[in-house]
C-alpha cells in the first residue's frame, strides 16, 4: 500500500476529498475551481466547499456499476480524476491509470448526498428514459433523541423577530412565493418543485425571473413534457448548470405523468427518486406542496450557520440535517429554512437593514452579538453606513 493513501483507508470519497482539498493551498484550490469552470473567488473555506458541491454534483449524474481490473486501474470507464496539479481527466475508454495523486481506490458509485447538477457525465440510463430510482435510505435520528444546545430557544426567537418582516431575497423569488395558487394544487405543486430544482447554485433573483419566464410559457407538468429541450434551455438559460436542469425537469415531467397521474410524488422520500432532487429540495417541497415534514431541508448556508453556532458539528448538509432533526421541535421543521436562508442572505447581502433592524429589536446587543458571530464587522459596517452612534448608543442602554 502507497504511503500516502494510508490516512485515507476506511473514509468515504466525500471524506477523503475534503482532506484532499484541505491540504492545499488557495492557489492550488482555484485552480481546481478553474478547471471545473467554477468561480474561483472567496476564502479557502468557500473554495472547500464550492468543489465539495460540484463533487456531489458529478455523481448525482454518474452511472453505476464500471468494470474494475485493479486498485489502481478502472475499465472502459467515464472517469473523472483529480490531481494536486489541477488537471483533469474525463472520458477514459481504456484501461487507464487513476492519477489522484493519493492514488486511492475510487468507488464506482457513490449515493449522492446533496442536490445538484453535473455539466461533464451522462444522465443514468433509468433517469434518460424517464424511469424512477429506488429511494436513497435517510439515516433515522428519532426527534428529541439528542439533547438540544444551551439558549437555542432564545437565539431561535430573536431570529425570528428579526424575521418578521419577511424582506429578505428568498421570501420574494423563493419556492413559497413563485409558484401560481390559482392554477389548482397539481400546478401550484409542480410550480414549488421547479423552483426548487432551479435553485441550486443559483441566486434567489434569477430563480425568481425565470420562473415567471416559465409561467408567461405555461408552467404546467404537461407543457413541460411538450416542450422541446432547446426550448426549455433556453428558458433556463441564466440559472446554474441549465443544460443538466433542462433534462432534469423533462425526464422529472416523464415520470411525474407516467407513474404518479400528474402530480409530484407525495412524500420527500419518493421525490428523491426524481432526477436532479436530493434530501435538500425533497424536504422543503414536502412542507411546502403539502403542509408534511419528513425531514429538514438543509443547504449550505445553514450548514455554515449553525456549525457557527455550535448546535451542530458536522461537515456536511446532510450531517447538519441529521443532528438538527435530533433536537429541534418537529413544529419548527416545516419553517426552519426559510427563517435562517433569510436571515443569512441579510447578514450577508443586507448588512445596513439587518443593522437598523437591530437597533429596533427587543435585544439589540444579544443581535449585535449574534451577527458579529455569523461573521458581520459590526465595526466596519457601523462605520461605512454611519451608524456609530446609534450602535454605540445602543449598546449604552442595554448595559442599564
Amino acid at each position: 500500500m502507497p504511503p500516502s493513501t494510508r490516512s485515507y483507508i476506511g473514509l468515504s470519497r466525500s471524506s477523503a476529498d475534503q482532506l484532499l482539498w484541505n491540504d492545499m493551498t488557495i492557489p492550488e484550490l482555484k485552480s481546481q475551481l478553474k478547471v471545473r469552470s467554477l468561480p474561483v473567488s472567496g476564502v479557502k473555506a468557500v473554495l472547500i466547499q464550492r468543489l465539495e458541491e460540484h463533487r456531489s454534483s458529478v455523481e448525482l449524474s454518474r452511472p453505476a456499476s464500471p468494470n474494475k481490473t485493479s486498485k489502481y486501474f478502472t475499465e472502459n470507464n467515464h472517469i473523472t480524476s483529480t490531481t494536486l496539479n489541477g488537471t483533469v481527466e474525463f472520458g477514459a475508454d481504456v484501461t487507464t491509470p487513476m492519477k489522484s495523486s493519493l492514488n486511492m481506490k475510487r468507488s464506482p458509485h457513490v449515493t449522492p448526498e446533496r442536490d445538484g447538477c453535473s455539466v461533464h457525465t451522462p444522465l443514468p440510463e433509468s433517469h434518460a428514459k424517464g424511469k424512477s430510482t429506488s429511494p436513497r435510505k435517510r439515516i433515522k435520528i428519532e426527534p428529541g433523541s439528542l439533547a438540544p444546545p444551551d439558549d437555542w430557544e432564545r437565539i431561535y426567537e430573536l431570529v425570528e423577530e428579526l424575521r418578521s418582516d419577511r424582506s429578505a431575497p428568498c421570501d420574494t423569488d423563493g419556492g413559497e412565493a413563485l409558484p401560481e395558487k390559482h392554477f389548482g394544487p397539481k400546478v401550484y405543486r409542480f410550480q414549488v418543485l421547479t423552483a426548487l430544482m432551479l435553485s441550486s447554485q443559483t441566486k434567489d433573483a434569477v430563480v425568481g425571473e425565470t420562473m415567471r419566464a416559465l409561467q408567461k410559457h405555461g408552467l404546467t407538468v404537461e407543457n413541460i413534457q411538450n416542450t422541446d429541450n432547446e426550448t426549455l434551455n433556453l428558458l433556463l438559460k441564466r440559472v446554474g448548470f441549465h443544460n443538466n436542469k433542462t433534462k432534469f425537469l423533462k425526464n422529472a415531467a416523464d415520470i411525474i405523468i407516467s407513474q404518479y397521474n400528474g402530480d409530484i410524488p407525495p412524500t420527500a422520500e419518493e421525490m428523491m427518486t426524481l432526477p436532479g432532487v436530493g434530501p435538500k429540495m425533497a424536504y422543503i417541497v414536502e412542507s411546502i406542496a403539502f403542509g408534511t415534514c419528513s425531514g429538514i431541508g438543509v443547504d449550505t448556508h445553514m450548514h455554515r450557520i449553525f456549525n457557527d453556532l455550535n448546535w451542530v458539528n458536522s461537515k456536511t448538509p446532510e450531517e447538519s440535517r441529521e443532528q438538527l432533526e435530533g433536537w429541534l421541535p418537529k413544529e419548527k421543521w416545516g419553517t426552519v429554512n426559510l427563517l435562517w436562508v433569510g436571515f443569512g442572505q441579510e447578514v450577508q447581502q443586507q448588512k445596513e437593514k439587518v443593522l437598523r433592524k437591530i437597533l429596533g429589536c427587543s435585544k439589540p446587543k444579544e443581535a449585535l452579538a449574534l451577527v458579529k458571530k455569523l461573521g458581520l464587522d459590526v465595526k466596519k459596517e457601523a462605520k461605512r453606513f454611519g451608524m456609530e452612534e446609534e450602535i454605540k448608543k445602543a449598546m449604552e442602554e442595554a448595559r442599564l
